[in-house]
């Protein structure tokens, strides 16, 4: 019987050996970060920039992680089957990196609560579900500003994707900023219900430009809007990324994207313990949003006046939603010295003055 009990002691031993192996192991597998994205990693614009960000992820934190990617998701039902795969794959940190994922990270998220979800440009948050978007409106003032003092025939051509929040927010700063410096400037509107579809936004492009726009501006994906500047002539902004390389002669700037650090952070604090649900909406002061070098045609008098504006935003000192503001009919909608608050911002849904056309609902 002793030598029975001295054998039941060893096998559990071994076993405690075993078990403290197999936890040692765990430890060590990798931290697994998988991304949905909306269009292809090729766009050059929206996609193109969170793909840098995971590969950043990747940079940093070498064999410590393995990242995945699935491109060109719609967003709907597939979204959520996408979601689910990468949740019940193993995976740690999934970032949905486009608004129509918000509802399917939500429900896929309360079925994997120990797996943690970031969603890009939502408002829904649990538990496992942060948040983060950038305040690329602020972007969209300095753009403007730059518009409104190179035009000729104080009309713009705005090539606008769906009609949410964030792209009307944009479509408005745009308009703001380019009537303080030009109030005779107006803004064009085309609706290609899209955010990638290089021929539908290059055929936007065109009939903006033969109604009269001398610059196009656009919150799509791909550089063809630049591409059909550059052909017929007039200037343009890129979108998300640096896109001068499709229209050097034609591209003002850019508004760049940068989530490479908030995706190294939070990788971070996935991989440390310290992750929790959060909310963040960084612009221009934290990086997030970023422009390159300004376009050789852009004059003196014009850089000086967008650092201007872009100083401005980052001290405080300007917000790109400050009244006295009017709205599309010429109501005042904030008196002198009033600035919406972020509540306003994120649900808009209206024009201010200088918007032509009806916004779709």
């Amino acid at each position: 019987m002793v030598f029975h009990g001295s054998l039941k002691q060893a096998a559990f031993a071994i076993a405690a050996v075993l078990s403290i192996g197999v936890v040692n192991a765990q430890s060590d597998d990798p931290t697994k970060v998988g991304f949905v994205y909306v269009g292809p990693v090729s766009d050059h614009g929206w996609t193109y920039r969170h793909d840098l960000g995971r590969q950043a992820i990747e940079a940093q934190f070498g064999d410590k992680v393995e990242t995945t990617y699935v491109e060109s998701v719609p967003e709907g039902a597939d979204a959520e089957r996408v979601i689910r795969n990468l949740a019940s794959s193993g995976h740690d940190l999934i970032f949905t990196t486009s608004f129509g994922f918000m509802n399917p990270t939500v429900k896929v998220a309360k079925d994997f609560p120990d797996v943690k979800f970031e969603h890009a440009t939502g408002f829904k948050r649990e538990d496992n579900v942060s948040t983060y978007a950038a305040r690329f409106y602020e972007g969209r003032s300095v753009i403007g500003t730059m518009a409104g003092m190179m035009t000729k025939t104080n009309t713009i051509g705005y090539i606008a994707s769906f009609p949410i929040p964030e792209v009307v927010r944009g479509i408005n700063a745009f308009t703001i900023a380019m009537r303080k410096v030009n109030p005779d400037a107006t803004v064009k509107v085309v609706w290609v219900n899209t955010w990638y579809d290089p021929g539908k936004e290059a055929d936007a492009a065109k009939v903006l430009i033969d109604q009269g726009a001398d610059i196009i501006t656009q919150h799509t994906d791909s550089p063809a809007p630049l591409q059909v500047a550059q052909e017929r002539g007039v200037f343009a902004f890129g979108q998300a990324s640096d896109m001068s390389a499709f229209a050097p002669e034609s591209q003002l700037t850019s508004i760049v994207d940068d989530w490479n650090s908030y995706y190294v952070e939070r990788t971070a604090a996935a991989i440390d313990g310290t992750w929790a649900s959060t909310d963040t909406w960084g612009g221009i002061d934290t990086g997030m949003v970023a422009f390159p070098e300004y376009g050789v045609n852009v004059p003196d008098d014009v850089r000086a006046a967008a650092e201007v504006i872009r100083e401005g935003i980052i001290d405080k000192s300007i917000h790109p939603f400050q009244g006295p503001l009017k709205d599309q009919a010429g109501e005042e909608i904030l008196a002198e010295g009033e600035i919406y608050d972020d509540g306003v911002l994120l649900g808009m849904n209206f024009y201010v003055e200088g918007v032509q056309g009806d916004l779709p609902k």
